[in-house]
């Protein structure tokens, strides 16, 4: 009867710590995935877009009002005249008016 229960004893131990052991990938793929997050961080943090480096998905992504076609629109007229001079030479993209300009002045530059 000893034995039985002993058996009994360690089969369960192994269950359990063969379960834990499968469970483990998840854990491990929780941590590899957090320097994601450490890498997004500083993009965040740094709060301005700027308009000579940015591609057409971060311009639709990151500013209010622009779209897919605004946001090519952006590039393809930096791509045919040359960087920005300043912030306020966007008004002379297609579709980009003063409203649009004064909503995202904050949180665009021109280096």
């Amino acid at each position: 009867m000893r034995t039985g229960y002993f058996y009994s004893l360690v089969f369960t131990l192994l269950t359990t710590t063969s379960l834990a052991l499968n469970a483990a990938p998840t854990v491990k793929s929780e941590a590899a995935s957090a320097p994601l997050v450490l890498e997004l961080a500083p993009q965040a943090q740094s709060e301005k877009i700027d308009l000579n480096m940015a591609d057409a998905s971060t311009l639709q992504r990151e500013l209010s009002g622009v779209g897919e076609a605004k946001a090519k629109a952006i590039v393809a007229y930096r791509e045919s005249n040359g960087p920005f001079a300043s912030v306020d030479e966007l008004l002379e993209v297609k579709g980009i008016g003063k409203a649009i300009l004064d909503k995202n002045r904050e949180k665009i530059e021109v280096h």
